[in-house]
């Protein structure tokens, strides 16, 4: 586990909410890759892990990347933590170019799924190892590891072995072993993954709370939009070695850049249709015809979608009234025929065959009267706010 020297107490670095105010102050980044690529030979031929790709990490910030198996997350992550060399581009921490550094060198400390606690040590001497390491006086290293045990909730475990202790509470132990020599930055290569769900969900959240409790720089990678979501102040949604998308939470689930985002971030309807007419406002008006129309807001200043032009629009399932009659004019409206209904515990998923030959997904909460929403075979009416419809990119 690559540590440096030891950074100011725990509670100096600043709180997220203060990052975007840091950075307009001129404030020098956490962490920064700037133009990095990675290559790798296999089976003779040259195969580019990271394609090209320029991050800015602000202190204090937790920050995500998310995506499949394979998409460059875990080698970007590598990259910062001094494991892999970048075939181009550098890697920056704090205002320092550290490609070349080794990572003992590197004042960041990296927590992995498997927990690599020693077994015959109990918790405190676990926790404790880094700093003996560096002849750290005992006075401090009793004082420190005190500390960073009552932060992670551990406060009274210093005696047990890992092996009588949970998952969660190991992976406690391990996440106080980094923190407890105080780097600048924490990375985090998929530490919840051995976990079982209601231990993850619980985990994330306190994840966040240890985060925002100690300052540190988090940099967490993980394929699992839940936890991406839930933690994160920016997220970057990676595929085939670049990234799709950067941006907060609410702007990757409600304003997906891109088909590949659409899709990975949650449940999504795409729909595809021709551009009819423009109005005032930028709006973007699909009319299948037969009272049916998805109304499109702009997707951004200055764009514009032209009549005859193709767009993609994506549209929540949440987002979606199911009903038996037709919505108001004002409203996006399809017809369609009910093909498969799954009950989810607090909501029922419909799927529905729509006029236009696309499938759309339906959520409705499950209130008292939710069973009687539709049934297998069912002709319905979609409908939702013009809001909730979000073009991926300009019309053709």
């Amino acid at each position: 586990m690559p540590s440096g020297s030891a950074a100011p107490g725990l509670g100096t670095a600043p709180a997220p909410a203060a990052v975007a105010a840091g950075a307009s102050a001129g404030t020098v980044p956490a962490i920064e890759l700037r133009g990095v690529v990675k290559e790798f030979r296999s089976h003779g031929e040259t195969v580019a892990a990271v394609k090209g790709i320029d991050v800015t990490i602000e202190e204090g910030e937790f920050f995500s990347l998310l995506g499949p198996s394979g998409c460059g997350k875990t080698t970007t992550m590598r990259m910062v933590a001094g494991f892999e060399e970048p075939t181009r581009g550098t890697v920056h921490l704090h205002g320092a170019d550290v490609t070349l550094t080794p990572p003992h060198r590197r004042d960041v400390n990296m927590v992995f799924q498997s927990y690599a606690l020693f077994p015959h040590m109990n918790v405190f001497d676990n926790v404790a190892f880094g700093l003996r390491r560096k002849n750290t006086p005992k006075a401090e290293v009793t004082s420190r590891v005190t500390e960073i045990l009552g932060i992670v909730g551990l406060g009274g475990y210093e005696k047990r072995r890992p092996g009588e202790m949970s998952g969660g509470q190991q992976q406690r132990v391990a996440l106080a072993r980094a923190l407890v020599n105080r780097p600048r930055a924490l990375l985090l290569d998929e530490p919840l993954g051995a976990l079982d769900l209601k231990l993850r969900q619980a985990m994330q959240i306190e994840l966040k709370r240890i985060q925002r409790e100690v300052g540190i720089t988090f940099v967490y990678v993980t394929h699992d939009q839940g936890e991406a979501l839930t933690m994160s102040d920016r997220i970057a949604v990676m595929n085939a070695g670049v990234i799709e998308q950067l941006a907060g939470p609410r702007d990757i689930y409600e304003k997906p850049a891109t088909k590949f985002v659409a899709g990975f971030i949650g449940t999504s309807n795409l729909l595809s249709g021709t551009v009819s007419r423009s109005e005032a406002g930028g709006i973007a008006v699909i009319e299948p015809g037969d009272g049916q129309r998805i109304l499109v807001p702009a997707p951004g200043a200055g764009a514009e979608h032209h009549p005859g032009g193709a767009v993609e629009v994506t549209v929540r399932p949440e987002k979606i009234t199911l009903s038996a009659t037709p919505p108001p004019a004002t409203a996006c409206a399809l017809r369609g025929t009910v093909s498969e209904v799954v009950y989810l515990g607090t909501s029922t998923s419909y799927n529905v065959t729509t006029s236009i030959g696309a499938e759309v997904v339906v959520f409705v909460q499950n209130a008292h009267n939710a069973s009687d929403a539709a049934g297998r075979g069912d002709a319905v009416w979609l409908s939702w706010d013009p809001a909730h419809s979000y073009a991926i990119g300009s019309a053709v």
